[in-house]
């Protein structure tokens, strides 16, 4: 949205998806009828590509709309001055109402240090310096959404191992550390759990993964990846991360001892 009011972009891509769920089609599906592939199908309901005529013409004939959505592209939104895929996950964030998230490499983003998330970027070296102060931007700007009006309730698994792993040098693993464990104090509306070493092999480990409920009553789930994400809504995706969740939140420390245990990695990075 932009201005407080759902544009006309914003409106297309909500409109795709209401039709691909009410048809009863994942994404997957819905990638096979179109000759799309399912990443182009995630990106698009995201926020994140553009839905070009092509794409609604062939989604217009899947769905038998009469070429409803390519006169939407081409009517109504060429008027727009803010579209919804220049925020992409973005817009996923600022429509939840809470969010459940898990990470087994690096810090949740919306939890990262400036310091954290630059070394993080800078360890990529396909990344230019432009594209780091970019993102970098971008992880910053995204994280207003924990004190806005009505931030969505975060509640973060962060495995030790990440917290142990140095990331852009003491002084920087310091701050973050500590940053989380003030978080994890402080803020009404984010829980941190730390799956402590000692925890054996657990289901989160196979990858990070964010689940979140939307305001509008929907279900998402978003698998991170070296190139993009994936959004996921079929039940049985769902199902699964959720048990997953459930089974990684079952060998993670409670909030407190959490705490506490954030406080002591954060000592030993003094």
């Amino acid at each position: 949205m932009a201005g407080g009011q759902m544009t006309a972009a914003a409106f297309l891509v909500a409109e795709l998806r209401r039709a691909r769920v009410r048809r009863g089609w994942s994404q997957d599906e819905l990638a096979k009828a179109l000759n799309y592939s399912p990443s182009m199908v995630s990106a698009v309901e995201l926020g994140q590509q553009p839905p070009n005529p092509k794409y609604l013409e062939q989604f217009d004939k899947a769905l038998d709309t009469g070429g409803l959505f390519g006169r939407m592209l081409t009517d109504l939104v060429s008027l727009d001055r803010a579209q919804p895929w220049l925020r992409g996950w973005r817009a996923i964030l600022a429509e939840s109402w809470a969010l459940r998230w898990f990470d087994p490499l690096h810090v949740p983003g919306l939890l990262q240090t400036e310091a954290y998330a630059r070394a993080v970027f800078e360890s990529d070296p396909l990344l230019n310096p432009d594209e780091v102060e970019r993102r970098l931007t971008d992880r910053m700007d995204s994280q207003g959404v924990l004190y806005a009006e009505r931030p969505p309730r975060l509640v973060a698994v962060v495995d030790e191992s990440v917290l142990r792993r140095r990331v852009g040098g003491r002084k920087v693993m310091f701050e973050q550390v500590l940053h989380l464990a003030r978080l994890a104090a402080e803020h009404p509306h984010v829980r941190i759990h730390v799956v402590p070493c000692s925890a054996e092999e657990y289901p989160g480990l196979n990858g990070p993964f964010i689940l979140a409920s939307m305001a509008d009553g929907a279900e998402l789930a978003f698998l991170g990846g070296q190139i993009g994400g994936q959004e996921l809504d079929r039940p049985a995706d769902l199902m699964r991360l959720q048990r997953t969740w459930e089974a990684t939140l079952a060998v993670a420390l409670p909030p407190q001892e959490s705490i506490e245990r954030l406080r002591e990695l954060a000592e030993s990075w003094s």
